[in-house]
C-alpha cells in the first residue's frame, strides 16, 4: 500500500509518479482544447483575490494622506543611492520617470487595455518584456514608501506620482497628478498582447525576439504596412518601436513610420507623439554595458532565491556602470538631470552617423568630435559622446515631426507646456471621467477633450414622481419596448471597463460618430421621439426641472424593462436614478469614439459586415462576444441571463428574429433558454462559414427559429450551459428577471461616477 514515503518520493500515493493534483502545469486545458472559449477571463481580479476585501474604502483611505508630505518623502528618497542599484548622477528621477511612463504606456485605444491603472507592471507578462527590464529594481526601491503607507496608497497611483515627483526635481512644472487607480491582484492572462508564441527560455537576446513578431501585415513602408487589431506595440515584449529601429535595422524613416503607427494607437496625436520623445529624453540615460546573452532571466523565470527580480547582471557589481537594459549606451543631454530643451538642440545642431554600443546595440553619435559629451553617471571626471537612437533621429527625417521639433524648438515654453500635457494624459488616459480623480493636485480647470467631458448638472433633477410620470408618456408613444430597450442598452453597451470610457451619460449616441454606426440604425427614430417628448416636459415642468435626453434613454429603457416582466406575470420596479447630463459635438472626439464601435456584439446579435477581414480569420465571432462581456466588468451568469433577457426584449440590431426562440417578443421570458437547453431542436449550419444557422423541430423537420454562434454558444459551452439550465429549469423565471434587472442595472450605472467609485 502507498504511503507517505511515496509522496516524499515524488509519487502520488494514489498511483502514477507525479504529486500535486489540480496544481500542476501541464497540460492545461488550453493546451488539451486550443479552441475552448475561455469563460473563466471574466472572474480574473475576483474578490477572493484581493486581500483588502470588498468593503476597503480606498477613496477615504487616499484622501486621508497628507499628499504634500507624501510627496516631500518621495522627492527625498530620489535624490539619494543605495549601494545594491546606485543612482544614475546621484538621482534616481530619470529611472523612476522610465518606470512610470512604461506602466502607462501600455494603454491602447482599441480596446483601452493596458495603462497604470491595475498597476500591471507587476504581473505576468508585462513584468518580464524585454522592453520593461530592471523596472523591477524601480519598483524595489519605492517599496520602503509603499510598505509605510500600506492600503492607503496603491502600487498604480504610486508609480505614477513617483514619476511625477521625478520630473518636478528636475525642474520640470508638471500639469496635475490624480489618485485614484485600483491595484490588480493576479496576472493578467486576458488580455491579447500580440499573436506570437516565443519560447523565452530560448530567446538569447533582445533583437532576437522582436524579429520573431508576426503582428504586421506587410513589412515596413509597403502600401498595406498595418498593425493588428487591436495591438499598439510594434514588436512583442515592447512598449512602442524599437528604438534600433525596424528589426533594429537602423533605418530613420521606417522609424518614424512606426512610431507613428504605434503612438497613435496609444492615442496620441503628432504633437504629443513628439513631446512624449523629446521631453522623456531630456532626462537619464539609456543602458548598454553588457551583451544581452550575459543577462539572466526575467523575473517570471528568474530562480527562486532572486525572489522575484529579474535580469540577474554577471558583470562586475551587475548595476551602476556596469548596468545593462536595453543595450544602447549613453545620454542624450549634457546635464541629464535638468528639463532644458538641449535634447532637440543637439539633435538639430550636429550630424549624426551609426555606431554601436558595449552591448552591440545601434545607435549614433555626433559626427563632429567637439560636440558637448556628458558626464559619465558614476564616474567622476569620466565623459562620453552624447548619444541618440534611431528612434530619435526619425523625429528629424520625418517631415512633420521635423515641423513639430523646429516649433519646440523656438518656444521652449509651448514645448514645455506640450510635454507637460502629453505627460499628464499618458499617465491618466485610462482613469476615466474626472469624478475618479482623488486627491488634493486632482483639480485641473480644463476640460480635456481626451477625457471626454460632459457638462455638469446645471438644473434641479426630476424626482420618483415625475419619472413615474415620464415613464407613462414614453410608453404611450406608441414605440414598442423592443426598440426602448434596445436604445437604452445601445447607449449605455459602450461603456469599456478598461479605460472607464463610454456609457449612457452624456448621450453621445445622438452624435457623430456612434449615430452613424450600422448597428446603432433602430434607435434613430426612437431617440427623435424622446427628443419631443424632453422638450414638452422641460418647457412645462415647474421648479425648473427639466430631463436630460441621457436620463430620458435610460428612463425609456427601464420603462420597457418593467413593461416586458408585468407581461411577463411580475411586477418589478428597475431603479432609475437621474444626473445624467447631454453632451456636444465640441465636446466630443469623434475619432477616438469611433474606436468604441464595436465589430462584435452579441447581446445585440451583430456581427460587423466586414468580420473575418477586421480578424485576419484568427477569432471567432463567440470569441469577440466574450471580449464584448469583459470590457463591461460582466460575471459569466451577469453574461448569460443579460443576453437572455435582450433577446426576450428583441433587442437585436437589424430587427430580426434571430435568435430570439419566442413568439412572445417584448416579454421578459425565459424562452431562449429553454429552447437553448432542450433536445426537442436540432441546431444545423445554414452557411459554409458556420455563422448562421437553423434551429429544427426535431420530430417534423420543421426550421422553427433562426440562430448565430452569438445563440449557440450559451447551450455549446460547458460552463455557459450550466448557467443557462438554472435558468430554464423550475423556479428559473422569478431568478431570470430578478437577476436580469439588477445586471440591466449595473450596465446602466456603470459610468456613473458622479454616483460611485
Amino acid at each position: 500500500m502507498n504511503d507517505y514515503k511515496d509522496v516524499l518520493a515524488g509519487k502520488c500515493p494514489f498511483g502514477g509518479d507525479r504529486i500535486g493534483g489540480a496544481f500542476t502545469s501541464k497540460p492545461t486545458l488550453q493546451d488539451w482544447y486550443p479552441n475552448r472559449l475561455r469563460v473563466e477571463q471574466l472572474h480574473r481580479n475576483g474578490p477572493r483575490a484581493n486581500p483588502l476585501g470588498d468593503d476597503f474604502d480606498y477613496k477615504a483611505a487616499f484622501e486621508a494622506i497628507d499628499l504634500q508630505a507624501l510627496k516631500a518623502e518621495i522627492k527625498a528618497f530620489l535624490t539619494s543611492s543605495v549601494a545594491w542599484w546606485p543612482s544614475d548622477y546621484g538621482n534616481y528621477g530619470p529611472q523612476m520617470i522610465r518606470m512610470a511612463w512604461h506602466a502607462a504606456g501600455t494603454y491602447r485605444i482599441a480596446d483601452g487595455r493596458g495603462g497604470a491603472g491595475e498597476a500591471l507592471q507587476r504581473f505576468a507578462p508585462i513584468d518580464s518584456w524585454w522592453d520593461n527590464g530592471n523596472t523591477d529594481k524601480s519598483r524595489r526601491l519605492i517599496w520602503p514608501i509603499k510598505q509605510k503607507y500600506g492600503d492607503a496608497l496603491s502600487w498604480g497611483d504610486l508609480m505614477v506620482l513617483t514619476g511625477n515627483c521625478a520630473l518636478e526635481i528636475m525642474n520640470f512644472p508638471t500639469y496635475g497628478y490624480a489618485g485614484g487607480r485600483r491595484d490588480a491582484w493576479e496576472a493578467d492572462d486576458a488580455t491579447y498582447w500580440g499573436p506570437e508564441h516565443v519560447d523565452m527560455t530560448t530567446v538569447s537576446s533582445f533583437d532576437e525576439m522582436v524579429n520573431r513578431d508576426e503582428r504586421w501585415r506587410g513589412r515596413n513602408g509597403d502600401a498595406d504596412y498595418d498593425l493588428e487589431q487591436p495591438l499598439a506595440a510594434t514588436h512583442q515584449a515592447l512598449i512602442y518601436v524599437n528604438p534600433e529601429g525596424p528589426y533594429a535595422s537602423g533605418d530613420p524613416m521606417g522609424s518614424a513610420r512606426d512610431i507613428r503607427v504605434a503612438f497613435t494607437r496609444m492615442a496620441m496625436n503628432d504633437e504629443e507623439t513628439v513631446a512624449l520623445i523629446a521631453g522623456g529624453h531630456a532626462f537619464g540615460k539609456s543602458h548598454g554595458m553588457v551583451k544581452a546573452d550575459r543577462i539572466g532571466a526575467p523575473p517570471e523565470m528568474a530562480p527562486i532565491e532572486e525572489m522575484g527580480l529579474g535580469w540577474h547582471n554577471p558583470e562586475g557589481t551587475g548595476a551602476g556602470e556596469f548596468t545593462m537594459t536595453n543595450g544602447i549606451e549613453g545620454s542624450w543631454t549634457p546635464d541629464p538631470t535638468t528639463w532644458d530643451n538641449s535634447y532637440l538642440e543637439n539633435l538639430f545642431k550636429f550630424e549624426w552617423e551609426q555606431t554601436k554600443s558595449p552591448a552591440g546595440a545601434l545607435q549614433w553619435t555626433p559626427v563632429d568630435k567637439t560636440a558637448p559629451h556628458t558626464p559619465d553617471a558614476h564616474i567622476p571626471g569620466k565623459t562620453h559622446p552624447l548619444m541618440m537612437m534611431t528612434s530619435d533621429i526619425a523625429l528629424k527625417v520625418d517631415p512633420v515631426y521635423r515641423g513639430i521639433c523646429e516649433r519646440f524648438l523656438n518656444d521652449f515654453d509651448y514645448f514645455t507646456e506640450q510635454f507637460s500635457k502629453a505627460w499628464y494624459k499618458l499617465t491618466h488616459r485610462d482613469m476615466g471621467p474626472k469624478e475618479r480623480y482623488l486627491g488634493a493636485e486632482k483639480t485641473i480647470q480644463d476640460d480635456l477633450l481626451w477625457q471626454d467631458p460632459i457638462p455638469p448638472v446645471d438644473h434641479p433633477l426630476i424626482d420618483a414622481d415625475d419619472a413615474a410620470s415620464l415613464k407613462r408618456r414614453i410608453l404611450e408613444t406608441g414605440l414598442s419596448v423592443s426598440d426602448l430597450a434596445f436604445t437604452a442598452f445601445s447607449a449605455a453597451s459602450t461603456y469599456r471597463h478598461s479605460d472607464k470610457r463610454g456609457g449612457a451619460n452624456g448621450a453621445r449616441i445622438a452624435l457623430a460618430p456612434q449615430k452613424d454606426w450600422a448597428v446603432n440604425r433602430r434607435t434613430l427614430p426612437v431617440i427623435a421621439r424622446l427628443r419631443e417628448l424632453m422638450d414638452g416636459f422641460n418647457g412645462s415642468a415647474p421648479g425648473g426641472k427639466k430631463v436630460s435626453l441621457a436620463d430620458l434613454i435610460v428612463l425609456a429603457g427601464c420603462a420597457a424593462v418593467e413593461k416586458a416582466a408585468a407581461d411577463a406575470g411580475l411586477a418589478i420596479d428597475v431603479p432609475f436614478v437621474p444626473g445624467r447630463m447631454d453632451t456636444d459635438d465640441a465636446r466630443t472626439d469623434a475619432d477616438s469614439f469611433e474606436w468604441l464601435k464595436p465589430v462584435v456584439d452579441g447581446f445585440r446579435n451583430y456581427v460587423d459586415d466586414q468580420f473575418d477581414t477586421i480578424t485576419g480569420g484568427k477569432l471567432s465571432p463567440e470569441q469577440l462576444f466574450l471580449d464584448k462581456a469583459n470590457l463591461l466588468a460582466l460575471s459569466a451568469p451577469e453574461w448569460v441571463v443579460l443576453t437572455g433577457g435582450l433577446r426576450a426584449l428583441g433587442a437585436n440590431w437589424d430587427g430580426s428574429d434571430t435568435g430570439l426562440f419566442t413568439d412572445r417578443v417584448g416579454v421578459l421570458t425565459t424562452d431562449f433558454f429553454d429552447v437553448v437547453t432542450s433536445m426537442d431542436y436540432v441546431w444545423a449550419k445554414a452557411d459554409e462559414a458556420g455563422h448562421a444557422f437553423t434551429v429544427s423541430d426535431r420530430d417534423s423537420g420543421e426550421t422553427r427559429f433562426r440562430a448565430t454562434r452569438c445563440d449557440l454558444i450559451f447551450g455549446a459551452n460547458s460552463q455557459l450551459r450550466a448557467i443557462t439550465e438554472v435558468y430554464a429549469s423550475r423556479g428559473g423565471h422569478e431568478r431570470f428577471v430578478r437577476d436580469f434587472v439588477a445586471v440591466w442595472d449595473k450596465v446602466m450605472m456603470a459610468d456613473r461616477y458622479d454616483s460611485h467609485q
